[in-house]
């Protein structure tokens, strides 16, 4: 095409408008009405759409972390132990296991989370954090390896 004046050159729309706005109706393509067929609306709710998965992405990651802590919060405390000291006893021995890891332990694995939540009791007991104090040392650990040198 072949443009005499700038005026008409501006107001060209380009090539690549059709694939834009072919994008826009794909993601558009399933909501209902007028919505789903006119542009200048169908950008605004795509684009209102896309925001708020952005920030489902971020949620997502926050709830899973707090399901993570929740079960292992209450697995913990089966065995007598609170979390904070659970992460602190198992930090102490060098255990670098996070909230994940453990979560899937507390469920699938409690024999394999009780041996851990022994080792991180007797460790904090024996390095004097006063929330232990009172709770007996677990008898199946072998506590002179896990004093510090």
């Amino acid at each position: 095409m072949v443009f005499l004046t700038a005026r008409l050159f501006l107001r060209n729309p380009g090539p690549d408008e059709l694939w834009r706005k072919r994008q826009i109706f794909k993601l558009a393509a399933h909501y209902i009405g007028r919505k789903r067929n006119c542009y200048s609306i169908a950008i605004r709710n795509v684009h209102r759409a896309l925001l708020k998965t952005t920030l489902g992405r971020k949620l997502k990651k926050q709830d899973m972390r707090e399901l993570w802590e929740t079960r292992i919060e209450a697995a913990s405390n089966e065995h007598g132990i609170s979390f904070r000291t659970l992460l602190e006893g198992l930090t102490r021995c060098n255990i670098l296991l996070n909230r994940k890891s453990l979560a899937t332990l507390a469920v699938w694995e409690p024999r394999t989370f009780k041996c851990l939540s022994d080792v991180a009791c007797a460790k904090t007991k024996l390095g004097g954090i006063k929330a232990v104090a009172n709770n007996p040392m677990p008898e199946n650990v072998i506590s002179n390896r896990l004093v510090d040198e």
